[in-house]
């Protein structure tokens, strides 16, 4: 979910970078067709990374119904998306703006304090708030009706 935000705020809306804008500047057509390209593989590969999370979920909740134990709460389970989009964040954000270049999270003349922030608020912040809402989830038990459809 957090490639999602990042493709559709940063690439998009926003139009800060695209994913080689650092090394192929969007400053010609043949930049900007070869940054949408490479924006068009990494939304296909998190729309592939959700959609085996989802199937995942899905497997999982079966098994949870099938063996009628408690549930994560809401709390938890948005705490546990929060820390994930942090990590992602965290990971990306090392990998792409600071080990590769590839792109920055802001491309200007000094991106260094935006790639900075970005760490800081989009990784480690994110990350800390997930856990907090993770360990402050309280688990409930299943439903009677909920076993049955299973």
């Amino acid at each position: 979910m957090g490639g999602f935000v990042s493709g559709f705020l940063f690439q998009m809306i926003l139009r800060w970078h695209h994913m080689l804008s650092n090394v192929i500047p969007p400053n010609t057509m043949a930049g900007v067709n070869t940054n949408m390209l490479w924006d068009g593989l990494f939304h296909a590969f998190t729309w592939l990374v959700t959609l085996i999370g989802i199937f995942m979920l899905w497997n999982a909740a079966k098994y949870q119904v099938a063996r009628a134990t408690r549930l994560p709460s809401t709390k938890s389970f948005v705490g546990s998306l929060t820390l994930g989009w942090g990590l992602f964040n965290l990971t990306e954000g090392v990998i792409d703006h600071h080990l590769l270049a590839i792109h920055n999270v802001r491309e200007v003349s000094n991106s260094r304090p935006w790639n900075i922030r970005f760490l800081i608020i989009g990784g480690g912040l994110m990350i800390k708030i997930g856990w907090r809402l993770m360990r402050g989830g309280v688990r409930r038990r299943m439903a009677t009706s909920a076993r049955r459809l299973a």
